[in-house]
């Protein structure tokens, strides 16, 4: 499996919102982060809009694209961009670039 981390913004003035939102992610989008192959997907917030993302997966672009293939997701993404800084029109999971992996203890 392949550990992938991102960093996203979160505008100030709609953390609480986008707290409140990932609180209760829909039944069918879970299934689908799921059936796409994303394991262990967490999303971190800081107080300042920071949002750090962690999964695993075997293929990165493989389970993000099979992602784009679905409705759930293009809804999704639709709801979530007004939440986020600097995406410039693009949807949030497009926005999602990994960082390299500089160390891992195990």
């Amino acid at each position: 499996m392949r550990r992938v981390c991102f960093l996203l913004k979160v505008r100030q003035e709609r953390l609480a919102e986008y707290r409140e939102r990932h609180s209760a992610v829909w039944p069918d989008m879970r299934a689908a982060l799921s059936a796409a192959g994303w394991h262990n997907y967490s999303l971190f917030l800081r107080d300042d809009g920071l949002l750090v993302g962690y999964l695993e997966t075997a293929d990165f672009e493989r389970a993000r694209a099979l992602m784009d293939a679905t409705e759930v997701n293009a809804r999704w993404q639709r709801e979530m961009a007004p939440f986020f800084e600097a995406l410039d029109g693009a949807a949030p999971d497009a926005a999602m670039v990994p960082l390299s992996e500089v160390f891992h203890l195990d």
